[in-house]
C-alpha cells in the first residue's frame, strides 16, 4: 500500500529567528526545506504539507493596522486566507522546480482550508494566542481606545501583544477534496496557519477572529486522510525530557502512554513541545500508526527510522 504522509512544518522552516523575514528569505529557507524533503517525494507516497504561518500572519497584521487610514481594515480570517494563499504559492512553485528538476512527475497544489471550531469552546472565554505587534506601556492607551474589543496581554516586560482564542479544530471542511487530490497523487498543501476558522451561526458560515493550533489541525487531516505517518517538524532532532537542564535525556521511541505521562508530569511545557505532544497523541488515538518529531534537516532519514523521536501506538 502506498504510505501517506502528513508533514507540519513549523515556522522555523520558512523563517528563521532574528531574521527580517523578506519574502526572497523567506523563498531561500522554503527552497531548502524542500530540497531535505525531496527523497519522499522521489517515493511515491501520498503527501500533505501543513505549515505554521506566525511570523507572516503577524506582518499581515501590521500592514493592516499601518494602511488604515487608506483602506478598510481586514478581519482575522481575511488575513489568514491571505497568508494561506501567499504561503502556499510559494511552496508550491519551488515544488514545481523541484519536480522539474528531479524529473519528478508530480504536481502540487494549495487548498485554502477551513476549520470548523465551535463558538462555546473554553478558549473563546480565556484567550490564549498572541498575534500581530508588540507594544509598550506607551502605545497601550491608544491601541485599546482604537481597538476597543481586543484584549491584550504582557507576553513579556513591558511587551504587550493582543491575544485571541485558540479553539480546538473539529472538522476540516475542505477534507473531501484533500483526500481527492492525494488519490491522484499531488502533493497538497493544506491547512497553513492551522486553517482558517470558521463557525455556524444561524445557517451562516462565518469567520471566526481565532488562530487554530497548526499542530492540533495537522493531526486531524493525518486522522482523516488515514496517514500512516504524522511528521511534526520543529527545530530540534529529537525531544527531550529535562530539555536544557542537568540530567537531559534525548528520546529515541516512546509509546503513546509515556507520552501522556510525560505531557502530564510537565515535561513538555504548552508554549513549546507540548501541543506537538497532543497532536501526536491524539493522531495515535484515532488509528495513526507513528509520529515522528524532528528537524527539517533529519526527516528524510527520520521517516525510514534514522533520527527524530517515534511516538508509537502502545
Amino acid at each position: 500500500m502506498t504510505e501517506t504522509l502528513v508533514i507540519a512544518l513549523g515556522g522555523n522552516a520558512i523563517t528563521k529567528p532574528d531574521e527580517s523575514g523578506t519574502i526572497p528569505l523567506q523563498f531561500a529557507h522554503t527552497a531548502e526545506t524542500l530540497e531535505h524533503l525531496k527523497p519522499l517525494f522521489h517515493t511515491g507516497s501520498r503527501i500533505a504539507i501543513t505549515h505554521g504561518s506566525g511570523p507572516q500572519i503577524g506582518n499581515i497584521l501590521i500592514r493592516v493596522e499601518e494602511g488604515e487610514r487608506r483602506v478598510p481594515r481586514l478581519p482575522l480570517d481575511t488575513c489568514d486566507a491571505d497568508c494561506q494563499g501567499g504561503m502556499g504559492y510559494m511552496i508550491q512553485r519551488l515544488a514545481y522546480e523541484l519536480f522539474r528538476r528531479e524529473g519528478i512527475k508530480r504536481e502540487a497544489a494549495t487548498l485554502i482550508t477551513q476549520v470548523l471550531v465551535d463558538r462555546d469552546d473554553p478558549d473563546f472565554q480565556h484567550p490564549s494566542k498572541p498575534i500581530g505587534a508588540f507594544y509598550d506601556a506607551n502605545e497601550l492607551a491608544a491601541i485599546r481606545s482604537n481597538n476597543p474589543d481586543w484584549i491584550m496581554r504582557e507576553v513579556s516586560p513591558g511587551g504587550y501583544r493582543r491575544v485571541v482564542p485558540s479553539p480546538r479544530p473539529l472538522r476540516i471542511l475542505e477534507i473531501e477534496a484533500i483526500s481527492s487530490l492525494l488519490d491522484a497523487g499531488v502533493v497538497v498543501i493544506a491547512c497553513g496557519g492551522g486553517g482558517i476558522p470558521v463557525a455556524w451561526e444561524d445557517g451562516r458560515l462565518v469567520g471566526v477572529e481565532a488562530v487554530v493550533d497548526k499542530d492540533l489541525a495537522s493531526s486531524m487531516l493525518a486522522t482523516h486522510v488515514r496517514a500512516h505517518k504524522l511528521i511534526i517538524v520543529t527545530s530540534v532532532d529529537r525531544i527531550a525530557l529535562d530539555y536544557g537542564r542537568p540530567g537531559q535525556r534525548w528520546l529515541d521511541t516512546i509509546t503513546m502512554d509515556q507520552a501522556r505521562q510525560y505531557l502530564a508530569a510537565g515535561q513538555f511545557p504548552a508554549g513549546s513541545m507540548g501541543p506537538k505532544i497532543e497532536a501526536a497523541i491524539d493522531f495515535l488515538e484515532h488509528g495513526g500508526e507513528e509520529c515522528i518529531i524532528t528537524s527539517v534537516e533529519s526527516v528524510a532519514g527520520a521517516v525510514i527510522g534514522n533520527g527524530g523521536t517515534h511516538i508509537v501506538a502502545p
